[in-house]
């Protein structure tokens, strides 16, 4: 019964922002690894950021300095910020919850993988011109 609906996608000029929203049901959303990944080719999957419940986040190198992960645990909800959006972060990009918490996450994934703990959205659409 774990649900992530993602929202916030979709098209902007380069240079433009948006923020994308997951929220999460089903779980225990304080003791769980939350995230991102973006489909980059095929049904291949690329990490983009990570936050744990103690508020520890990872960041792609391509993203850093222009994305922002957050979470608001009152409202069972993670958020992606997204600033200074390049053409080539058109993706769909999937809310991702790991109840293993502390586990680590995998930089390259399946996208929608079935792995023990680990839970996908069903993804949200962004599209950046160039």
């Amino acid at each position: 019964q774990v649900h992530l609906v993602e929202s916030g996608g979709g098209s902007v000029q380069a240079g433009g922002s948006l923020r994308l929203s997951c929220a999460a049901s089903g779980f225990t959303f304080d003791d769980s690894d939350m995230g991102w990944y973006r489909q980059v080719s095929g049904n291949e999957c690329e990490l983009v950021s990570t936050i744990s419940p103690d508020g520890d986040t990872y960041y792609l190198d391509a993203v850093k300095g222009r994305f922002s992960i957050s979470q608001d645990n009152a409202q069972n909800t993670v958020y992606l910020e997204m600033n200074s959006l390049k053409f080539e972060d058109t993706a769909v990009y999937y809310c991702v919850a790991d109840l293993a918490a502390g586990g680590g996450w995998r930089t390259i994934v399946t996208c929608g993988s079935e792995i023990a703990f680990v839970h996908w959205g069903q993804g949200t659409l962004v599209t950046v011109a160039s």
